[in-house]
């Protein structure tokens, strides 16, 4: 804070100048100088990376500019720290954790799996245990001294996979917040428009619009062809923009990670169909696998099976990492049959058995 100067102005009202004090009768100067240097908020990395079940520190320091003291802690204010997690309009803010002295409070989903790491004076970095997939995004630390305060933001990155998802009913079936609930039955979350940049970039090619976090509705294409905006454009994830969340229906992009569980292809003598697949699964201890979990296995851990099976939402699919003819001849993907007729078509069958 650079010095203030005051003007003091004082004068006789129309007295009489006191014999012993005739300063008075002229203006007075006063220099006041703060002596707390300005508060200084600093991450040292803007982007941090993880995954989910994983823990992470999201790093934040404060220090005090000119102070010839250095250490953050020696003004005579209490440091208040808040975190907050920054929304995609940037208007609104979810609180996360705010500690001030021995004083410590987390918030929703946080509650529990939130600290500060405090390994100096002037440590404000937030420790998460346990990272859910909704934990993805960009962090505020705010530092309160006083009258002064100064923030950084962090971006918590999760390593994992982008899939388009559409139900039963076929395309363009969602609304906003139906497309929000199969992604969470699907054991994943909507994905925000940088996931979805990354995968495109990472070679993610789909022709069919999907809606993102934001609200917004897009599609990446890796080859432009006339039914994807046309064959002379460029790639690119095209943007449809924003539509009524309520009446608008389109597909959906989803986001998982990490699993911590066993998936696997269950061995049976023979073929199944869906409530047979589903009580098989249970019957050895898991529980029919869901399409998140088939595309991280995939994605993550290079799962690969040229086998059709039935996932939880009743569709079939197969997962290839390593393509081969009459598998997936062209390409390393999660194929997809179809959702066949549940009580009549037959099926091996994918589970998911969970550890604790």
């Amino acid at each position: 804070m650079k010095t203030l100067l005051f003007l003091v102005l004082i004068s006789a009202c129309g007295a009489e100048p006191h014999p012993g004090n005739s300063s008075l009768e002229h203006e007075r100067i006063v220099h006041i100088q703060e002596n707390g240097p300005r508060l200084l908020v600093v991450a040292e990395q803007a982007k941090i990376f993880s995954h989910r079940g994983g823990n992470v520190t999201l790093p934040c320091k404060f220090y005090h500019e000119h102070s010839s003291a250095a250490a953050a802690g020696s003004g005579t204010h209490k440091i208040r720290v808040k975190w907050t997690k920054l929304t995609y309009d940037y208007l609104k803010e979810v609180d996360v954790f705010v500690a001030m002295g021995h004083h410590r409070k987390s918030y929703g989903g946080y509650q529990g799996r939130v600290s500060l790491r405090e390994s100096s004076e002037n440590d404000a970095s937030l420790v998460i245990t346990n990272i859910r997939l909704e934990d993805y995004g960009r962090y505020k630390c705010e530092v309160i001294e006083g009258l002064e305060d100064d923030t950084a933001v962090v971006t918590l990155n999760l390593e994992g996979v982008v899939f388009p998802y559409s139900p039963r009913l076929g395309r363009y079936n969602l609304n906003f917040h139906e497309a929000q609930r199969a992604c969470t039955e699907q054991d994943s979350v909507m994905a925000s428009f940088d996931q979805l940049y990354d995968a495109w970039r990472s070679g993610l090619d789909w022709c069919n619009a999907g809606w993102l976090s934001d609200g917004s509705v897009q599609y990446p294409i890796t080859k432009p062809r006339e039914p994807c905006g046309g064959r002379n454009t460029v790639p690119g994830v095209r943007n449809y923009g924003f539509w009524d969340k309520d009446k608008s229906r389109y597909d959906v992009f989803c986001f998982t990670s990490n699993f911590n569980g066993r998936f696997y292809y269950l061995i049976h003598p023979t073929k199944l169909t869906y409530d047979e697949a589903v009580q098989a699964c249970l019957k050895d201890g898991s529980q029919i696998a869901k399409v998140g979990q088939i595309f991280a296995a995939w994605k993550l851990l290079g799962y690969d099976r040229c086998d059709a099976g039935w996932l939880a939402d009743g569709s079939v699919r197969y997962p290839i990492s390593r393509p081969r003819k009459r598998c997936s001849p062209s390409e390393a993907a999660v194929r997809f049959v179809g959702f066949p007729d549940k009580k009549h078509k037959l099926y091996g069958v994918y589970c998911f058995r969970a550890y604790n």
